[in-house]
This record gives C-alpha cells, sequence and structure tokens, in this order.
C-alpha cells in the first residue's frame, strides 16, 4: 500500500508488481483445485462435511463450487485463465498511475494562490462559496481531462474488454452476470435499483429545485452543485476536531467499539493529508487478516472528509472485528454488504451533528450536507451504475468504446438524471467527461453497492439510535461474522 502515496515512487511500485506476480503464480499452481472438487458428487461432498467437524468453516466455499460448477472450466482452461492474471490488471495500473501522478495538470488562483488542480485542489475548489471561482475550476479541470479524453477512453476500453472476455470465457450470459453472481445476486436486483431509481428522479429534482432556490441562482449548473447553500456557513473541522466528533458520534456502538477507533487515530492506522503523487479518494484495507486495518485519506477539512473518514472507519471497524473473531477461512465478508457499515457511521455522524448544533444556520447547513449525502451515495452512484452497465452491454453488441463515445454516453446518463432537458439543472459540455476521474469503473460493478447498502444501513441505525440494545447486538453480531452467515 506504501506505493499509494506516492505512485511515482519506481521502488514501491516494483514491488506491488512483484508480489501481484507471486500471485499469479500461484493462481496457475492451485487452479486444478476447482475443477477437482467440481468433480465430487455434492452428495459424497455433504457427507465429507457431516463426517469431518474441521470441513464446516470451509463449507460456504465448498457449496459455491457446486453453485458456480456451469462457470468452471477444465483444469487446463483454469490454468490458462490464471496466467490471464497478468495482463488482465493493466488498464486499471495504468489509468492508476497516469490519473494521480503523471497526468499534467492545470492552475488556477485559489484564495489569492496559484494551485495545481489535483483532484484534492479541485474537490475544495468546487465547494466555494464563489461562484465564478466553481465555474471557472469546473471548466479548467474537465477541459484538462478532454485533452486525454483518448487516453482514458483506451483504458476504460481495455477494462471493459477484460471483464467481458472473463465473462464469455466462463459461460456467463453477460459481464454483469459474471461480476454480481460469485456474490449470489441476482441481475435483477442490479437492474430493479437502475429502473426504481429512474423511476424516482422527480425526487432527485426536487432536491435541486431546493439547492437552487437555497444559492439564490436563476439557473443551477451542474458546477453549482457542491457549493455551500447556507451564506457565511462553512462546516469545516481539522484533523484533532474531525477525530473528537466522530469518537463522539460512535457512542451509541460501544465502549469497545470507540477503544479500537481511538486506537486507529493514536497508532498511525491512517495516511491523513492529500501530498504531491498521493492516489486519490480513500479506501480502507483489512485484506491483511492477522494486521490490522489501514485507510488512505485525502484530508481537506470539509465537513464531506469529516463523513468520509467515518465512512472508512466503518470498512476498517467491519474488516477489525471480522478477523478478530472468525478464522481466517470465513473472515472475509461479500462485497455486497461491505458498504453497510461505512454508510452506518456516517448516519451515526449525522445524527450527532444534528442534536450537537444549535444555531440554525449551521444546522440547516448540515441537513443540506446530508441531502447531498442522499445524492452522493444513492442517485450518483446509481447513475454510476447506470453508465458501467450501459458501456458493457455496449462492448457486448460489439460497439468500440473510445474516449469520445463514452463522453457521449456518460453525458446522456447525467443529463438525464440532472434533469438538464427539463431545466432543472445545466449540465455544462465538458462535464461529460468525468467519467474518466472515476477510479470505481475499473472494480467490475462495484458501485451499485453504495446505494443498496446505504438504504440497509438507514434501518439499521435507526434502531441502534432508538437505543434498542438488541439492534445494536445484533449490528456488532453483524460485523464480527465476516462470512460465518453466508456459510451456515
Amino acid at each position: 500500500m506504501k506505493s499509494d502515496v506516492d505512485l511515482r515512487d519506481a521502488e514501491n511500485m516494483a514491488r506491488v508488481k512483484e508480489i501481484r506476480q507471486v500471485f499469479i503464480e500461484y493462481g496457475q499452481k492451485a487452479s486444478f483445485v476447482t475443477p477437482e472438487l467440481a468433480a465430487i458428487p455434492e452428495t459424497t461432498m455433504k457427507q465429507f462435511i457431516a463426517e469431518e467437524p474441521k470441513l464446516e468453516i470451509y463449507k460456504m466455499g465448498l457449496m459455491d463450487v457446486y453453485r458456480m460448477k456451469m462457470h468452471t472450466l477444465s483444469e487446463l482452461e483454469e490454468a490458462v485463465m490464471a496466467k490471464t492474471g497478468m495482463i488482465t490488471g493493466t488498464a486499471n495500473s495504468t489509468f492508476s498511475v497516469f490519473s494521480n501522478a503523471e497526468m499534467p495538470r492545470v492552475k488556477a488562483s485559489i484564495d489569492g494562490e496559484e494551485k495545481e488542480l489535483t483532484p484534492a485542489n479541485f474537490s475544495m475548489a468546487r465547494s466555494s462559496a464563489n461562484r465564478e471561482l466553481r465555474q471557472e475550476v469546473t471548466k479548467s479541470y474537465w477541459d484538462n481531462y478532454l485533452n486525454y479524453e483518448g487516453t482514458f477512453g483506451e483504458m476504460l476500453n481495455g477494462q471493459v474488454k477484460v471483464n467481458v472476455f472473463r465473462a464469455k470465457a466462463r459461460n456467463y450470459d453477460s459481464a454483469l452476470e459474471a461480476a454480481i453472481k460469485p456474490n449470489n445476486i441476482p441481475v435483477e436486483a442490479y437492474k430493479s435499483l437502475v429502473k426504481n431509481i429512474n423511476d424516482n428522479l422527480g425526487t432527485f429534482h426536487r432536491y435541486l429545485e431546493l439547492k437552487k432556490r437555497m444559492l439564490g441562482v436563476e439557473q443551477l449548473m451542474y458546477s453549482d452543485i457542491y457549493a455551500p447553500t447556507v451564506k457565511g456557513v462553512e462546516l469545516k473541522y481539522n484533523y484533532e476536531e474531525a477525530q473528537e466528533l466522530i469518537l463522539k458520534s460512535l457512542k451509541p456502538l460501544g465502549k469497545d467499539y470507540i477503544e479500537v477507533v481511538d486506537h486507529a487515530f493514536n497508532n498511525r492506522w491512517i495516511d491523513v493529508y492529500p501530498t504531491a503523487g498521493k492516489r486519490s479518494g480513500a479506501y480502507s484495507n483489512g485484506g491483511a487478516y492477522d494486521v490490522h486495518p489501514y485507510i488512505l485519506m485525502n484530508y481537506t477539512g470539509q465537513y464531506n472528509e469529516v463523513s468520509t473518514l467515518t465512512h472508512e472507519l466503518g470498512h476498517t471497524m467491519h474488516s477489525y472485528y471480522s478477523n478478530k473473531t472468525q478464522p481466517f477461512a470465513t473472515a472475509d465478508y461479500a462485497t455486497f454488504v461491505a458498504e453497510v457499515a461505512s454508510t452506518f457511521n456516517e448516519v451515526l455522524l449525522n445524527d450527532m451533528m444534528q442534536k450537537k448544533l444549535k444555531d440554525d444556520d449551521m444546522r440547516l447547513s448540515l441537513l443540506m450536507s446530508m441531502l447531498d449525502g442522499f445524492k452522493g451515495t444513492l442517485f450518483r452512484q446509481t447513475q454510476f451504475a447506470e453508465f458501467e452497465l450501459a458501456i458493457h452491454e455496449a462492448a457486448e453488441k460489439g460497439t468500440p468504446l473510445t474516449g469520445k463515445v463514452l463522453t457521449q454516453m456518460y453525458g446522456d446518463i447525467t443529463r438525464k438524471y440532472y434533469g438538464h432537458d427539463k431545466g432543472v439543472c445545466t449540465v455544462e459540455d465538458n462535464v461529460a467527461v468525468e467519467w474518466a476521474a472515476i477510479p470505481h469503473f475499473y472494480m467490475n460493478f462495484y458501485v451499485y453497492q453504495y446505494s443498496t447498502s446505504f438504504v440497509a444501513s438507514q434501518a439499521l441505525a435507526a434502531k441502534v439510535l432508538d437505543g434498542d440494545k438488541e439492534a445494536k447486538k445484533r449490528y456488532i453480531e453483524f460485523i464480527s461474522s465476516g462470512g460465518f452467515r453466508l456459510s451456515n
């Protein structure tokens, strides 16, 4: 993970490639296992599990062999598929290095200082109360991406081709099915999410109309979306204040939970601030079973960054409790539930902040920030999911995914969501290249889970906040269960 702190560091990048090669070679050597297991009759396997207690923790994995049998290839074919690991990650790694470290940046005057428009600086500038600055940086930032539209198009096209190839090679009907069936999620669930959000875009447009009214603008622009809506009020907190707010907000989850979070703050589990060459965004990695999780942040002091920090801590605590409680075989949890713990923490933070703030303008600003969270997690992520589905379906039909094609598709979907043709929110032309800056499009149908998990976490958190002790107990059991519940 050190390579993400500075993607320009060739030595760390070399170490990443080296360890990836180790996993690829291991995959090749172990490729015979699944075909041999699949050759054992299912009734015989169930008998083995019943007779040998030590097999119980492997039950989910063993039964999945039969659920996924039609997608399991011969031993030789599995060995070939394992070898493709040497090239299938190229698009993602190229995107990461280029977009975070080597892509030339334009400059803009921010707070009286000439600064490069890095992702972190752009994030701060587009949320400025100064509308001229928002419009200037939005134009400059996305115009710069348009200069490399073709390059980004080749990268994303390469990733989509990998996903389509894997799906066809394993006898799936589509890349979507190949991505979500391993987690036992039906294709209909994904498409139902997209349809239901589309059916309720009127609610999203009401939010945008409210934003327009509060900003006092004649026409709402996409460059206004991140602007503070209460004049003279900006919710900003330094990192120490953020830690204090988060710890207070997590009190409903009990002393043990809070102590681990406090330990994470004080023992360098988190790389906090943006630096040159650092990977943009934020993540929590709990993949090392017997090592504590690590968090990468790009903390800038805005309230949404406090929310991002507690979001990533939700992932960290999910990994921490699962790794601590479960044996290695059942410690890993399905990605379908991964975003429940993260968005759960966000709900607790927002609830605490509502009660803490007494000033009406501050509370109104917070309420709009919460609505912004609904926008970002429910509507925006579903917008991403719809785009991801559209580009894969286009590739499966043989449509060449050039940068211009991707920009046209993303622009059409974005204008639909923001009510561009209805006069709700004008989406500037160059915003259509926003797809080029989204790393999640290299994660193979991941983003829809933000939306589905968000809905689940709202319901769970409501019970905990109501003081339901059994609900709190069940929630801690949930984040401690890893994949155990799925295996039983």
